[in-house]
């Protein structure tokens, strides 16, 4: 029976702990949480992490944005004029730039924000823009690379002693981890207003006690011959499972703690309220959330889709803005507006194709400056005309305000050294 434990791959152990932890508690989508033995031995001798300029440490936090299928810079943070113009018109902000009609409430929160408009890469189709786009690294076949959550669990330790380190709402996980254990993987929430399912055990404390009794002499004799650290860390994670599941750290993903004038501010769809909940899970103590939002992959009817996406995206984006700076939250939580590639500057009337050569991205907080706008793409939007931003850059520069060691190296499992954003460079200019 070892050697058949032995031969489970990483992914099927974990299958089978959850299980595992379901049978016997009534809990699932807990696996990858840290606790107590395993926060204290992570926490003990993080990288030592020296300064390293502008905006260098200041965020706490990150809420990741994530638009998968491509959002077009011209019909959001780049309006243009000519043959390239979109359905919208370009809209004056309360900064010194303007944005595409569709996002009205992003215009009134324009002064909190700075829009990169010279993002460019070379991948432009959707899976693996998608991919480089969550690690920083272009997708190969023989490894799979972390995202920023997981780097920065790596250097700094567990941001909390119950709750994970990161999340991801509206999406799995994928274990994010990469090629770091599976404890730095990121916590699924595949529905913001379910929160964590299973995660309230309809067991008597008696009783969840007596089956951790029995479940920890069960495995007591392989811990002592096994000496995985990821088997301590699967034994770990019952007990950090009912230690999250008695405490009131659990309360921090029920949304009905909210008010209901601030949960409609945010958009009542599954995009809105995942960003409110990213707010109450940084606010609790999660270091790294990424919320995901589909369906801007248009071909066709950009008109229709910003309308409707594009409006979901506005309304949520300016309540979290607005809701982190009046909480006095923003100065340490970076939010990161991401997509997997721009769209072509050419208009048929209807819809744009895919293009990586440039687009836009945003971030907001964190240390970054307020109202500024780095990079210019050229009149029709089609390239790059100043500045450049390639998505490890981007990378390198949220790492950088997390303080993150971006020249350190790590060494994988197969003996090759990798860095956060495959060797990208921070820009530092964006930081006050």
């Amino acid at each position: 029976m070892k050697s058949d434990l032995y031969r489970l791959n990483e992914v099927s152990r974990r299958a089978f702990v959850e299980r595992l932890a379901q049978a016997a508690f009534g809990i699932s989508l807990l696996p990858f949480i840290p606790g107590g033995k395993l926060f204290a031995e992570e926490s003990a001798s993080p990288a030592p992490v020296t300064s390293g300029g502008p905006g260098f440490g200041r965020a706490k936090a990150v809420i990741m944005l994530q638009l998968s299928g491509g959002l077009s810079q011209i019909d959001s943070f780049d309006p243009k004029t000519g043959d390239s113009k979109g359905p919208g018109e370009a809209l004056g902000t309360k900064a010194d730039f303007q944005v595409s009609s569709f996002l009205p409430e992003t215009a009134k929160i324009a002064d909190k924000i700075t829009v990169i408009r010279s993002m460019t890469a070379k991948v432009g189709v959707h899976e693996q823009a998608r991919y480089l786009m969550r690690t920083g690294f272009e997708q190969r076949g023989t490894i799979v690379h972390p995202t920023l959550g997981a780097w920065a669990q790596h250097y700094l330790g567990p941001s909390h002693q119950t709750l994970p380190s990161s999340a991801c709402i509206n999406r799995p996980s994928n274990h994010g981890n990469g090629f770091f254990p599976a404890t730095m993987s990121p916590l699924p929430i595949l529905d913001p207003d379910e929160g964590l399912k299973n995660a309230v055990s309809h067991a008597d404390a008696a009783t969840m006690q007596k089956r951790l009794t029995l479940l920890n002499e069960m495995d007591r004799q392989f811990t002592a011959t096994a000496k995985d650290p990821n088997v301590a860390a699967y034994n770990d994670f019952y007990e950090s499972s009912l230690r999250l599941m008695k405490g009131k750290d659990l309360e921090c993903f029920d949304l009905n703690k909210e008010s209901t004038p601030l949960r409609e501010k945010y958009g009542k769809n599954r995009f809105g309220q995942g960003c409110l909940l990213a707010r109450r899970l940084v606010e609790g103590g999660v270091r790294f959330v990424e919320v995901e939002s589909g369906g801007w992959d248009m071909h066709k009817d950009i008109k229709g889709g910003m309308e409707d996406r594009g409006t979901e995206f506005d309304t949520a984006f300016a309540a979290l803005i607005s809701d982190l700076d009046s909480r006095g939250l923003l100065d340490s939580v970076m939010v990161v507006v991401a997509t997997e590639f721009g769209r072509k500057p050419q208009f048929d009337g209807s819809g744009r194709g895919h293009h990586p050569i440039v687009f836009s991205s945003v971030i907001a907080g964190g240390g970054a400056k307020r109202g500024y706008v780095h990079g210019a793409s050229d009149a029709a939007g089609g390239h790059v005309e100043r500045d450049p931003v390639t998505v490890g850059d981007l990378h390198a520069t949220v790492a950088h305000a997390c303080g993150l060691p971006i020249a350190t190296p790590v060494i994988s499992p197969s003996g090759r050294p990798f860095t956060i954003g495959n060797k990208g460079k921070p820009v530092v200019s964006l930081f006050t």
